[in-house]
């Protein structure tokens, strides 16, 4: 892949960036329950006609919840992962020392205002909802594969997040602005976070043998999979909550029709707008081109 990126800067990068938590979230810094969180390119509950329009708008935010606490699910093995691929080499390059050290604790800083935003999101929502774990046995998974397999899925989960914001929330006036600026916030680091993660795998692949590389991409593919079963069962967790919060008296075909919903967006958010990103196909095309075959033709199955 053709880039420029370097760690010298993207510390540079960061350093300029830098927020607090206390600038985000907290005092006078609420959510408005009044308006959607998710950009319905994400979402995609407005194809739920039976139910109402206050009903929808329910549903969206509980997806706005869940989209947060997946994310702070992710970095709960982002972070070790970024640590343990610095610790070995802490001499030398004083730049990538302090840029994935200063990744490492944008990371932890992330889990914390998520944290912070599902206490927030319960505080006002008015009633509770579910998310999948424990934190600690996902992360356990994803880092018992190799450096580069995890690598490999952790860089798809960077480019996410741009993504994300991009094309569906930075120019969405419909959007709370609270959940806007948490997300645009996220989105100024994480724009470090995915040039870091580029440089790491570059690196991991250059000491990499063509078996090793082989069985990265069978693991990017195991690990898509366990998030997958994680994925349903978080479309399932997403139901109960809506109709804790409604109330609604879902009839089988309805309830269907909801879960279904839930899961074609979780699908498209999580795993096909990272196999579909130009950016992430171009780092794999460039560790090997029939890797980026393999993805574009399982692609669909999630768009």
């Amino acid at each position: 892949m053709q880039h420029n990126y370097s760690y010298q800067a993207a510390l540079a990068a960061s350093e300029r960036i830098g927020w607090k938590l206390e600038d985000l979230i907290g005092g006078d810094k609420q959510l408005d329950f009044t308006k959607p969180f998710m950009p319905e390119s994400l979402a995609q509950v407005q194809t739920l006609s039976f139910l109402t329009a206050e009903e929808r708008l329910t549903l969206n935010q509980i997806r706005g919840h869940e989209y947060l606490a997946m994310f702070g699910l992710v970095e709960e093995f982002i972070l070790p992962y970024v640590v343990d691929h610095a610790r070995p080499q802490l001499s030398g390059d004083d730049y990538r020392v302090r840029a994935l050290l200063q990744f490492a604790g944008e990371e932890a800083k992330h889990i914390h205002l998520f944290k912070r935003f599902r206490q927030h999101f319960e505080d006002g929502f008015g009633s509770k909802c579910d998310f999948i774990g424990p934190a600690e046995d996902v992360s356990r998974f994803v880092l018992s594969h190799s450096p580069l397999g995890a690598g490999i899925a952790i860089l798809h989960i960077e480019w996410i997040t741009l993504r994300h914001y991009i094309e569906g929330v930075r120019d969405n006036q419909d959007l709370d602005p609270q959940f806007r600026n948490l997300l645009k916030n996220h989105w100024l680091e994480e724009s470090q976070h995915t040039k870091l993660d580029t440089l790491i795998v570059e690196e991991v692949v250059a000491h990499s043998t063509a078996k090793e590389i082989d069985q990265a991409f069978q693991e990017y593919g195991e690990i898509g999979g366990f998030l997958d079963q994680g994925i349903q069962q978080q479309a399932e967790f997403d139901v109960e909550s809506f109709v804790r919060a409604t109330r609604r008296n879902l009839s089988k075909s309805e309830r269907n029709q909801v879960k279904d919903a839930v899961l074609k967006g979780m699908r498209w958010t999580y795993l096909g707008t990272g196999m579909t990103h130009p950016n992430f196909l171009a780092t794999v095309e460039a560790i090997k081109p029939e890797a980026r075959k393999q993805i574009e033709q399982m692609a669909p199955m999630f768009c």
